[in-house]
């Protein structure tokens, strides 16, 4: 079999490549070891520019009619006897334009609505239940059951996950940032009423529910690291009273969950690949970077990844500067953005990680000095959201103290707008005589 690229991996991240290359003519082997859906969690919330994505290739509608659409994020500081002490908010409607909201839709029905729509292009081939076992200089070699085989072609693009085949055959090797907590999440039924995302946190305590259609929500809750094998000898009542005494909104619902098989264990690790590109092999999302999943960044940013280089590779193809030595130009946008992406979530990780009340109380300002601040309050959301990057100065970091006053005067349209990345600013390459 021979193709123009060939993608190992067909999660969100893989499908985003595949569907940028074949709406622009390229020929597209992916190869997804799984033939039915995982029992482990993966991610479910869409941020703007992913939102922003879709719509290029088409998606935009269909997600939206099928997705909870999340505008604010609720962020609820307690006491130790569960008073609140705090509430900010995270108001995407500070972005200015049509992405203006996240989205949560269940990882599996995306799957199926991308890899629905791929299959339309008669030069796009999706091969189930095939392993990436290794590479050839000009070849991918595959085993589907006992069967052993090759793909010809031109480019191979790893989308494998952390545990990435094709990062292992370039040679490149990571180093994992490990935290001192784990995660409990599991999707359960909730009001229909409860339609944002709302974070609730003690000073030794984090409960995340960011609700799903369907009147369905996914939960994440923060235990100790190595506490999850004595939390499963405790009666399922304990874990719904851990949700309830923190969320009174679940009380009615979490019951619903009956045995702690329905609850997984998620451990998160931080890591990025020193690089991405090798001769003509490239790596994205998980493979190139792992994050600490604080807002649905892993995913996201595998999206984003899959959008750069696919535009890349089509016009490489297009243009016949077909030289792999300009798959760099990929590397070029994209790792400055991620290592941005992972830092900030890093920093929030750790904001969470401490359980002592000091930390609670500098969180708790933060936030609070975050939404009150307009601009800070919107570099907040522009980060998160991906569609542009502005860092915060020691201004801001004096006014998050409380070293400084708040800033009262908003930023205009106009000015916002300049902080997204524009598509000279994703496409690079494509100013003339670049490529």
């Amino acid at each position: 079999m021979k193709t123009d690229v060939f993608i190992s991996g067909g999660g969100i991240g893989g499908l985003t490549l595949a569907l940028k290359l074949v709406q622009r003519g390229v020929k597209v082997v992916l190869a997804e070891r799984q033939i039915k859906a995982p029992a482990t969690y993966k991610g479910e919330l869409l941020q703007p520019k992913s939102m922003k994505i879709f719509d290029d290739l088409g998606l935009f509608e269909k997600v939206h009619a099928r997705a909870n659409e999340i505008k604010v994020l609720d962020m609820l500081e307690l006491s130790s006897s569960l008073k609140v002490l705090d509430q900010s908010f995270m108001d995407y409607s500070v972005l200015p334009g049509k992405y203006s909201a996240s989205y949560m839709m269940p990882h599996e029905e995306l799957k199926g609505l991308m890899l629905q729509l791929a299959s339309t292009y008669q030069h796009f081939h999706y091969l189930s239940g095939s392993i990436c076992k290794g590479f050839t200089k000009q070849a991918a070699l595959l085993q589907r059951g006992k069967e052993q085989f090759e793909v010809e072609a031109d480019y191979f693009f790893g989308a494998e996950g952390r545990s990435s085949i094709t990062r292992k055959e370039m040679g490149i090797e990571v180093k994992q940032t490990t935290y001192n907590h784990h995660f409990l999440t599991v999707t359960f039924p909730r009001d229909e009423k409860f339609t944002d995302g709302q974070i609730v946190s003690t000073y030794n305590r984090f409960l995340g529910l960011f609700p799903l259609p369907d009147g369905k929500v996914r939960s994440v809750y923060l235990i100790p690291q190595g506490d999850y094998k004595q939390l499963k000898e405790k009666p399922i009542s304990h874990f719904h009273k851990l949700y309830t005494d923190l969320a009174p909104v679940v009380d009615g619902y979490v019951q619903k969950l009956t045995d702690w098989k329905e609850i997984q264990l998620m451990i998160p690790v931080m890591f990025h690949a020193p690089s991405y590109v090798k001769e003509n092999k490239a790596i994205i999302g998980d493979a190139a970077h792992a994050v600490h999943p604080m807002a649905g960044e892993g995913m996201n940013m595998a999206i984003q990844d899959a959008d750069i280089l696919g535009e890349l590779t089509a016009d490489m193809l297009e243009s016949g500067k077909t030289d792999p030595a300009n798959l760099t130009w990929y590397e070029k946008v994209r790792y400055r953005r991620a290592d941005h992406v992972l830092q900030l979530s890093h920093l929030a990780a750790l904001a969470y990680s401490f359980p002592f009340k000091p930390v609670s109380f500098i969180r708790k300002r933060t936030f609070e000095r975050m939404e009150e601040d307009p601009i800070l309050h919107f570099k907040q959301m522009l980060n998160v959201s991906g569609l542009g990057m502005w860092k915060e100065n020691f201004h801001d970091r004096f006014i998050q103290g409380g070293l400084m006053p708040i800033r009262s005067k908003n930023l205009p349209t106009d000015l916002k707008e300049l902080k997204y990345f524009t598509r000279e600013d994703d496409y690079p390459w494509k100013v003339e005589g670049l490529l």
